[in-house]
């Protein structure tokens, strides 16, 4: 019973954090990746698809990202729903490709990115915290209908909290990499 409470807990947990990570990812760092644009999604045949379903995307250099839709009549839409996203990108449209110039970040707008992801960083905490607190509610209810001791109770109990310092850390340490990498002055 404790095992499938830990697994359940540690599955809940390790899903926080990827989903922390590919969020860190789609935060501008100044330098070119496709994982900038990664979230936006593009109307097509009536649905709306994420940009990387209906286009080839590239990094030919650290300031640029092209965007080469398979369907050449979507090349308007992508460029406006990049355009109107809120990165601050101006694509330029060139009639087969899009071309994504990355202006190098200037202070102010750094120091944006890092209060949104300090907000995204307390967000998974959040998560990590609620996720803790079901599984604990979980060995309490176990030990209510006198399925496990209250020794096992306890250890659970740590077990839990172990796991849950483990994530925080995970957490802090992709968000501490991702600010050192935002602050970066190139």
């Amino acid at each position: 019973m404790i095992k499938e409470t830990m697994a359940q807990a540690k599955t809940r947990m390790a899903k926080a954090a990827e989903d922390l990570r590919i969020e860190l990812a789609a935060v501008r760092t100044g330098r070119a990746s496709t994982a900038l644009l990664d979230h936006l999604k593009v109307e097509y045949y009536g649905t709306h698809t994420p940009l990387n379903q209906v286009a080839t995307m590239g990094v030919p250099d650290p300031g640029m990202i092209t965007v080469q839709p398979w369907d050449a009549s979507l090349l308007g839409a992508i460029e406006k729903v990049i355009r109107s996203s809120d990165l601050g990108l101006n694509p330029v449209n060139d009639g087969k490709i899009l071309k994504v110039p990355i202006p190098p970040l200037n202070e102010e707008r750094r120091r944006e990115l890092v209060k949104h992801l300090h907000k995204a960083m307390e967000n998974h905490r959040t998560a990590v915290r609620n996720i803790r607190r079901d599984s604990n509610e979980e060995l309490k209810k176990l030990l209510k209908d006198k399925k496990i001791s209250e020794d096992d109770q306890r250890r659970g109990l740590d077990e839990v909290q172990k796991l849950t310092d483990d994530f925080m850390e995970k957490l802090e340490s992709q968000a501490k990499s991702k600010e050192h990498e935002i602050m970066e002055m190139r």
